[in-house]
């Protein structure tokens, strides 16, 4: 039986690659084409296989289906937050994670940079934020399907912000810090959530923040990658634990 079940794993594995003949799918798992034949037919029955009118086999609705409620429940600040540690031991700024919840920006998670001398100072975890009118929320807005009510001065900005990659903030929400974001990509392509790196305007100045942007995009890579989701991978060099072979699989 578990030799039965290695057998279909495998040949449904080999379906990721695109539809098989009777004779491919046989000489991926180098048996018979009636055994071949006989797993591909319980696959069907369970929705995990599907015959295509040219008689070749292809992953059926079942496995997509699976796989949109594995993606819904993983947990995208538990999957973030070793790539956040690591990016703000290496930046030494402030880094956040935030989702976008009815034109507003949610704070999931912050990891306090090395200017935050104040311990007793609220974290944004938990708190929200106009989204036009941050760096972070503008990113998550650039990565929705449309901009909705948008002006077109903020059309203009959302659309050089998605051309970018990531946005950049001098006060963002009113407060004197410098900030710039970049998108947690899901497996539609579309942004899920957003990560960011701050410091206070008077400490690091914007010139000096945007030098950390490649760091920050190689961070939100790797976080989309561990999602599931299908970054563009332009900028990570290994700095965060992001494997070339995951990246270039995803190209």
């Amino acid at each position: 039986m578990s030799q039965s079940v290695d057998r279909a794993l495998t040949l449904l594995g080999s379906l990721g690659d695109g539809p098989v003949t009777l004779e491919q799918a046989a000489g991926s798992i180098g048996v018979h084409k009636s055994t071949a034949l006989r797993l591909l037919r319980t696959l069907e029955e369970h929705g995990f296989v599907h015959r295509l009118s040219d008689r070749r086999y292809r992953v059926g609705g079942r496995v997509l289906s699976l796989a949109q409620r594995a993606l819904q429940e993983i947990d995208v600040r538990q999957v973030a937050a070793p790539y956040l540690a690591a990016l703000n031991e290496r930046c030494g700024c402030t880094v956040q994670l935030a989702v976008l919840q009815d034109d507003e920006v949610l704070y999931l998670d912050e990891l306090a940079g090395r200017w935050s001398t104040d311990p007793g100072r609220p974290t944004r975890i938990g708190r929200r934020a106009p989204a036009a009118g941050t760096a972070i929320g503008r990113v998550l807005l650039a990565g929705t399907a449309t901009t909705g009510t948008a002006t077109d001065t903020l059309a203009a900005d959302l659309a050089a912000v998605r051309h970018r990659g990531w946005a950049a903030e001098s006060a963002e929400h009113r407060e004197a810090v410098t900030c710039v974001a970049a998108p947690v990509a899901g497996s539609d392509g579309r942004a899920v959530a957003a990560c960011a790196i701050s410091a206070p305007a008077d400490r690091m100045p914007s010139a000096e923040l945007l030098r950390l942007v490649p760091e920050l995009l190689c961070t939100a890579e790797a976080v989309s990658l561990a999602y599931g989701g299908s970054p563009t991978p332009r900028w990570c060099e290994n700095r965060c634990g992001a494997r070339p072979a995951a990246r270039a699989s995803r190209t």
